[in-house]
């Protein structure tokens, strides 16, 4: 396993599984409109659902899947477009065993009130190995997963409940819920073996062999804000994409960019008065303009220079890094010589401008050293979506490493630790232990 642990972090190699019943929270949130876009999340877990069997645990599997919770009227929508079964369907194929889904009452508006009696029989048939798991509900279709008070309170101790052990193997789920933090207040809690990876590989971004090349992108500047200052201290040279990369632009030369609001304009400020004296972030010299946001029309987009960018000049929408940026002797240089590269950018809009984004990838992959981390969520996905051979081929290369959770690296670099986040925070004040 990658780097060294904080001795308080719980691991589950140091739990005792056998003839118990294991509640496992994975991150299996792959499912979009009732199908399995990519599943690499599952395929990570693999191995801890393996040991949990082959250690003679039982093992109830559970995720979140979307955002089923209209935050407006707090109205939960359990609809087959956000059902695990698609995920149960994809085990079964890869894993040859039998998984049960429980079913609860899905007809009031507010979502499943909680669990009920009637997975007792289930739970027999687990043990009797009848079954080979139980794979319970979308977390997000329960009242309690994202409420609070009593209704929260009592939806942990249902799913302490159900089992003898917590493991949590959902790094991509940061944010403190019943099922990643609660839990640990009711059951002995340790992290699985993706947990450890991600976060032994997270050591190569916070504590980086230089020099260090980080790539950035975004939808929104201000989104991003916080994890950019970190990355920025850390970084020898920064590449910056998307939005973020259009908003820096406007910021330093003063130029009217389409579609990038002046709120954005005034945060970035900060950052082109910290790089007149560090000189960190790394220009791509060409960009994509286009006319039009609508998509990719012949006759309405053209590559330009920002070499021409003078104070008041009004540009249209910014769509895509040129590749051409890349054959830049000061960028391919940087990228080459770097030690450790972590990207997490898409840098043009996809589906329709995805030429930058190619291009970045095959740049560093001529960089055969450098330790090279790619975030997750659409950073991935772009990624095997414009070059699968090369996917493929470094996919088990020890010099890449692909996290399964983009957000959840970028929140730990805000906070300088993985430690700090809530639910790996919960298996620590937990530490292994059964709570009295």
């Amino acid at each position: 396993m990658e780097g060294s642990f904080d001795p308080r972090f719980p691991l589950i190699q140091d739990a005792d599984l056998d003839g118990k019943i294991v509640l496992l929270r994975v991150d299996h949130n792959v499912v979009k409109r009732g199908a399995i876009r990519d599943p690499y999340r599952i395929d990570c877990t693999l191995g801890t659902i393996y040991n949990i069997v082959e250690r003679g645990g039982r093992p109830i599997l559970m995720t979140h899947v979307g955002r089923p919770r209209n935050k407006k009227t707090g109205e939960i929508n359990c609809e087959p477009g956000n059902s695990v079964e698609p995920i149960v369907e994809y085990l079964e194929r890869k894993l040859y065993i039998k998984f049960h889904i429980p079913e609860f009452d899905t007809d009031s508006p507010r979502g499943i009130p909680g669990i009920d009696t009637s997975i007792n029989l289930a739970i027999k048939d687990l043990m009797n190995r009848k079954i080979g798991g139980i794979y319970l509900p979308n977390t997000r279709w329960f009242q309690g997963e994202e409420g609070d008070g009593r209704v929260r309170g009592n939806f942990a101790l249902q799913l302490a409940g159900l089992a003898d052990v917590f493991v949590n193997d959902a790094f991509g789920s940061w944010r403190p819920s019943a099922s990643t933090y609660d839990i640990t207040k009711h059951l002995p809690s340790f992290s699985g073996f993706l947990m450890q990876q991600e976060i032994g590989h997270l050591r190569h971004v916070l504590e980086p062999t230089r020099p260090f090349v980080a790539v950035v992108a975004g939808a929104k500047y201000d989104t991003k804000i916080g994890p950019l200052k970190e990355i920025y201290k850390k970084v020898d040279h920064l590449i910056l994409g998307g939005v973020i990369y259009n908003t820096f632009l406007s910021a330093k030369y003063g130029v009217k960019i389409e579609g990038v609001p002046e709120s954005d304009i005034i945060a970035a400020q900060e950052l082109v008065e910290a790089d007149k004296k560090n000189h960190k972030v790394v220009e791509l010299p060409y960009v994509v303009e286009s006319d039009t946001p609508e998509g990719k029309i012949e006759g309405k987009y053209r590559t330009i220079s920002i070499k021409d960018f003078k104070r008041g000049k009004k540009v249209g929408y910014i769509m895509d890094v040129d590749p051409r940026s890349f054959d830049d002797t000061t960028v391919s240089g940087l990228i080459r010589e770097a030690n450790t590269i972590f990207v997490n950018a898409v840098m043009g809009f996809t589906p329709h401008f995805t030429a930058g984004s190619e291009a970045l990838d095959r740049t560093i992959d001529q960089n055969r050293e450098a330790k090279k981390l790619y975030g997750g969520g659409d950073t991935l996905q772009e990624f095997k979506d414009l070059c699968p051979g090369l996917y493929l081929a470094v996919l088990h290369n020890a010099q890449y490493y692909f996290f399964t959770g983009g957000g959840t690296v970028l929140k730990a670099i805000q906070e300088g630790t993985p430690y700090g986040l809530e639910p790996i925070k919960g298996l620590m004040e937990n530490g292994g232990r059964q709570p009295k």
